[in-house]
């Protein structure tokens, strides 16, 4: 069976593009090597020349394979199109067939038919050893991605009054080359808002947003800054991006069955602390890729910094895995957990699509089939799909010999009570007997205590009827209180304290991890052809991408002689974050400034490649991973070098001659107005109203199927496949959005239209759409109601009953904001029309909701406008 899927994938992603192709300019030379093989690649290498395929014998691969022809015969004649077979049949949409391949644009064929007429040129000469399998052309090489990071000076700008860091250099050059002013600073209360959503998530508290308005010091605003970056919700916002892109899920998806993973939150809370410590990234990301190969198996007696690391690990168990369900074809699903995750790295930490070379050699970027099965080489030996470990065993316990003494110890301590209830139960029901005995006739007695103690297998039938027939004298633990219920309760809370001690004992927790067998050679990989595991060819050693080996040549071990394990996740994990690498860092920087302004210095934060946008300001993004890098890796210090430059700190407000020039706003002359997303909406509702639960970490909070099938926070509780009584959340149901169980097949229905990513395998950039699902559910759901009632009764505790004070703080709270006199007359009238509204419509009261009166309802319907408003769903 051959995997289609990326094919498929990467298919799509072309039709929905553009040609990158690149159209020569009139009078330009035309090159096979910069203009017609990529057109070729794209379309025509999979049947002409790849993998072995010659259709009608012709190989496209080279300009001199082109010239050898097929079996038609001369596939071109140089300077004279008219007579080129291969033209033609181009033209006549023979080739590529339809089904097969994406059909050249106009200007592709255009560009085709200049080329042979102009001679059909080559750049250089084609050895007769070259391998046009593994071909990269010099100008392949020169792909802006593929260069060293470079050390660029920031620019001298006019306008050195308006700069604050050196970004607003590079920005401010760029924009002074359009003419374009960069925007006024923001307002005090427009700046802490807009500081409070990027780095936490949340809104700030009207107190908080007075202080620093009123804060007239030099370094007010870096102060706050500090402040924030130091609060502990500042990891869970951005553990929230991270996670995105590595795919975190609570399930396994890939079946409907979609199993729970248990224990996978250490890694969510490893990556929540990770960011709130400032982990060096460059630490963070050799954790995860090889977090266990730090260590020295067997992993027994883990100290807390060594249970990290192998938690860390659980990046590579992200991808969906239905290899722990029954009636999957297991090793189709072993592959594709081993593709999935592969897709997760390259994306996330080098921003190509490598996954697309998973069947044949990429069709727009440099990387060969054999290339994706070196990469894949890397992580076989940990995910050996012919020796697999089912989800089930992919857990290391945190138990230590310490924890095991203390268990001991502790059971030794129950037993004692225990052996000592026993006593005492023997007591108590040899003197309940012997009441009971007391009761009979004298000449009873006697046989009935032989009877009684006989061992029951070897009585008589005289004596199994003699206690038959006298049942009172049956006494035992279990009929005790039958006969002396005073003594069964002490016997009760003797067992009760016993369970109470045994419930010291340590708890065992497990890990989600990654590690490689030792003791075995690794296995061997093989490259798969076409992506079918059961055609394997040549074996395929570990090594980086070959057009990434420009710089340096990155080799990566087969088997380190001096580890446990084989080493290679280790050294591929330390030449990615070497400062070297070409790719890293400027992926990484790309993704912090993204999640900054809305988009990204590359457009494309996943796709670096051919098929990605290229960078708006490439100068800046090689200064900013540069910076990254010498400040040791540090996304705290990234985030006050962005933070503090008047880039971020302009307003929003739209100008008809910015407008003009940059209507998308790719040169930065105002600050990008960005839509909350949909964890950090419902985590400001709920901080708003005051209700925000801020335990921190833990396992997840469990989402199920409400009786309508919406996916709402709770525990399942099924009766006969029925939903049986609500089981009380006890508050768990208001904790942060992070916390709550992501499970693939249940998205939260609450957070679902507005955008919520579903991991398949994982999210490299979030939507922002509009649509209107999203009013609706802000007018209708019943999460958003609760929540605007609790919003009322909140501005009531805080403002009393004067209404103008009532609207002033809901104002304060919505929005960070003061309103306007005209803002308060307007919503003080909006109440007095609602109060009288309600008061000639009363709502009736039911059984789960009291009558309430037309003013506390006319302010309840004021804060729910305030929730589905522009003004609070949006950051300026």
């Amino acid at each position: 069976m051959i995997c289609k899927l990326p094919s498929t994938r990467c298919l799509k992603l072309a039709l929905t593009l553009a040609s990158v192709i690149a159209v020569p300019l009139a009078g330009e030379e035309i090159t096979y090597e910069r203009d017609v093989r990529p057109i070729l690649k794209t379309h025509c290498f999979q049947c002409h020349g790849e993998g072995g395929k010659l259709e009608g014998g012709l190989d496209v691969r080279l300009r001199r394979l082109i010239a050898r022809g097929g079996d038609s015969g001369e596939a071109f004649v140089a300077g004279m199109p008219d007579n080129s077979l291969l033209l033609q049949r181009i033209l006549d949409g023979d080739m590529p067939p339809e089904e097969v391949a994406l059909r050249p644009t106009a200007d592709e064929v255009a560009t085709i038919q200049r080329w042979i007429a102009d001679g059909a040129i080559a750049s250089r000469d084609e050895p007769e050893d070259l391998d046009p399998d593994n071909y990269i052309t010099e100008e392949e090489r020169a792909f802006w991605a593929f260069q060293p990071v470079a050390r660029e000076q920031p620019p001298t700008v006019s306008a050195a009054q308006r700069v604050r860091t050196p970004i607003d250099q590079f920005i401010i050059a760029k924009l002074e080359a359009n003419n374009l002013p960069i925007s006024p600073d923001a307002d005090a209360r427009t700046l802490i808002r807009r500081v409070y959503f990027d780095l936490l998530g949340l809104p700030p508290a009207p107190e908080e947003v007075d202080a620093f308005v009123n804060d007239s010091s030099a370094d007010a605003y870096d102060r706050m800054l500090d402040r924030v970056l130091n609060s502990p919700h500042y990891g869970e916002r951005w553990g929230r991006h991270w996670l995105d892109v590595a795919g975190y899920a609570d399930s396994e998806g890939y079946t409907e069955d979609d199993p729970v993973r248990p224990y996978v939150y250490k890694y969510r809370d490893y990556v929540i602390r990770a960011f709130n410590d400032d982990k060096p990234f460059d630490q963070f990301v050799i954790e995860q890729l090889a977090g266990d190969e730090l260590l020295t198996p067997p992993f027994e007696n883990l100290t807390p910094g060594e249970a990290e690391k192998l938690v860390a690990t659980g990046f590579l168990r992200m991808a969906p895995d239905g290899t722990g369900v029954g009636g999957v074809d297991q090793n189709l699903a072993r592959n594709d957990v081993m593709a999935k995750t592969i897709e997760i790295v390259s994306t996330s930490l080098l921003g190509l699509t490598v996954g697309c070379a998973q069947c044949h050699n990429h069709r727009y970027d440099p990387i060969s089939h054999e290339d994706y099965h070196a990469i894949r080489a890397i992580f076989e030996p940990s995910l050996d799909w012919k020796n697999w470990l089912a989800p089930a065993k992919r857990r290391v316990s945190l138990y230590t010999d310490a924890d095991r003494a203390k268990s001991a110890e502790i059971e030794a301590e129950a037993l004692k009570i225990l052996e000592a209830r026993t006593k005492k139960q023997d007591e108590y029901i040899e003197a309940t007997f012997q009441r009971e005995l007391a009761k009979l006739e004298a000449s009873l007695r006697e046989p009935i205590t032989t009877a009684r103690n006989t061992p029951e297998k070897q009585r008589t039938a005289q004596q199994k009827k003699l206690l038959k027939e006298h049942p009172s004298v049956n006494v035992t633990a279990s009929s005790l209180y039958l006969y002396d219920k005073k003594a069964a309760d002490e016997l009760k809370k003797m067992a009760d304290e016993a369970n109470a001690i045994r419930k010291t004992k340590p708890k065992e927790e497990f890990v989600r991890a990654v590690w490689e067998p030792t003791g075995k050679a690794p296995p061997a990989t093989f490259l798969f052809h076409r992506g079918d595991y059961e055609q394997p060819k040549q074996q395929i050693s570990p090594r980086e991408l070959t057009v990434l080996t420009s710089a340096r040549t990155s080799t990566l071990p087969e088997n380190d002689e001096a580890r446990p394990t084989t080493g290679r996740r280790l050294a591929y994990a330390k030449w990615l974050t070497s400062g070297e690498h070409p790719l890293t860092a400027r992926v990484l920087v790309n993704r912090v400034w993204l999640n900054h302004f809305g988009q990204g210095l590359v457009p494309t934060p996943g796709d670096f490649g051919t098929l990605g946008v290229p960078p708006t300001h490439p100068e800046l993004l090689d200064w900013l991973a540069n910076e990254f890098v010498a400040s040791g890796w540090s996304v705290k210090q990234l985030h006050r070098l962005i933070m503090t430059s008047t880039t971020y700190r302009q307003a929003s407000l739209h100008h008809d001659e910015g407008d003009a020039i940059d209507a998308d706003n790719l040169l930065y002359w105002r600050m990008p107005v960005r839509r909350l997303e949909a964890e950090v909406l419902r985590d400001t509702v709920l901080a708003i109203t005051d209700e925000l639960n801020g335990k921190a970490f833990g396992p997840a909070v469990p989402v199920m199927a409400d009786r309508v099938g919406q996916f709402v926070i709770g525990q399942e509780n099924l009766n006969a496949g029925r939903p049986g009584a609500i089981v009380p959340m006890k508050g768990e149901d208001l904790r942060r959005s992070i916390y709550i169980e992501a499970r693939r097949s249940r998205p939260l229905s609450i957070m679902e239209p507005f955008d919520l990513p579903r991991m398949e395998p994982n999210c490299t950039s979030r939507n922002a759409s509009t649509v209107s699902p999203q009013s609706l559910l802000l007018m209708n759901s019943e999460f958003v109601l609760e929540r605007a009632s609790q919003f009322a009764q909140r501005v009531q505790r805080d403002a009393g009953g004067d209404v103008s004070m009532q609207v002033t703080r809901a104002w304060q709270l919505a929005f960070a904001a003061t309103p306007s006199d005209d803002e308060l007359a307007e919503a003080i009238s909006f109440l007095d029309e609602q109060t009288k509204h309600f008061a000639a419509h009363p709502l009736s009261a039911t059984k789960d909701k009291q009558k309430v009166e037309p003013a506390d309802e006319a302010l309840a319907s004021f804060c729910h406008a305030l929730l589905s408003s522009n003004r609070f769903l949006y950051i300026d």
